[in-house]
């Protein structure tokens, strides 16, 4: 009965083409990515005795519709500035009233900033433990470049209570693949088919541009010039966004972003504080 109703919830046939573009343009190893969904999977299935996926994934569906605003907070080097000065501006509570959603090493600067981690969206490379001892969902993701972390990782897997497992390919009997390919791109593929009309999304750190932020990698002490294979992968991230914006009703909005795209509606940080006030 959980893989039948797990199985409902695959975005794969739709989003297979993309997949293959990826492969292709990156020259990944498709049974990496099989090795990787099958260890991810091993994993949850000794978790399974205590947790059933559909479960959580139902009550993550409930927790996001209690609220009608939702975050994306990337790792681009806008993050800091913007979350700084948004809570400077309309305080410590207005990011209780919000959904915070992480992308990866995000976690990490919500966590510094005493920020509710409402859930955080990892392929374990940008976060340490602590992040999970403070997150009320996590999603983990497997690809053929993070075995070795979901090895790491795997008592804090086994132990977290609302976890996910999402993967590159067809997913298993407990794990989903809803699209995407980055941790930011597919924090909203996975929101995908549980938007309601009234939610709005706002996006911060979310730049798809030449600089990535301190928080994209744990080595990191500043922004960083992005390499080339950083760049090509923010590139379809952002076409990703252009093909999703498509399939959904809600607008995705940026603040304060170094985006410049005339699929998506850039707002200044005072625009937004104005529109809230």
């Amino acid at each position: 009965m959980v893989q039948n109703n797990i199985e409902k919830l695959n975005f794969y046939p739709q989003f297979k083409k993309w997949y293959f573009k990826i492969l292709r343009a990156f020259k990944f190893d498709y049974q990496d990515d099989i090795r990787a969904a099958e260890i991810l999977s091993e994993i949850l299935n000794e978790k399974s005795k205590f947790w059933n996926p559909l479960e959580v994934f139902n009550s993550f569906q409930n927790y996001i519709q209690s609220k009608k605003m939702l975050f994306i907070y990337g790792c681009g080097p806008s993050l800091e500035k913007t979350v700084i000065k948004l809570r400077k501006v309309l305080g410590d509570n207005f990011f209780s009233n919000v959904i915070n959603f992480a992308a990866d090493g995000a976690s990490v600067f919500l966590r510094e900033n005493q920020i509710p981690l409402d859930a955080i969206f990892t392929d374990l490379d940008g976060i340490s433990k602590r992040e999970f001892e403070l997150a009320q969902y996590v999603v983990i993701h497997a690809h053929g470049d993070n075995i070795d972390k979901i090895i790491k990782f795997k008592d804090e897997i086994l132990k977290f209570k609302n976890l996910i497992g999402t993967v590159q390919v067809n997913p298993t009997n407990i794990t989903i693949n809803l699209g995407g390919f980055t941790d930011g791109d597919r924090i909203l593929f996975f929101l995908r088919p549980l938007l309601l009309p009234y939610h709005k999304i706002f996006l911060i750190g979310m730049d798809f541009n030449s600089w990535v932020g301190k928080y994209s990698k744990p080595e990191y002490k500043k922004i960083q010039k992005a390499t080339s294979i950083k760049r090509k992968k923010l590139k379809y991230a952002l076409k990703l966004l252009k093909w999703l914006q498509g399939l959904i009703k809600n607008e995705l909005i940026f603040i304060n972003s170094n985006l410049k795209s005339k699929k998506f509606r850039n707002i200044s940080i005072e625009e937004f504080i104005k529109s809230w006030s």
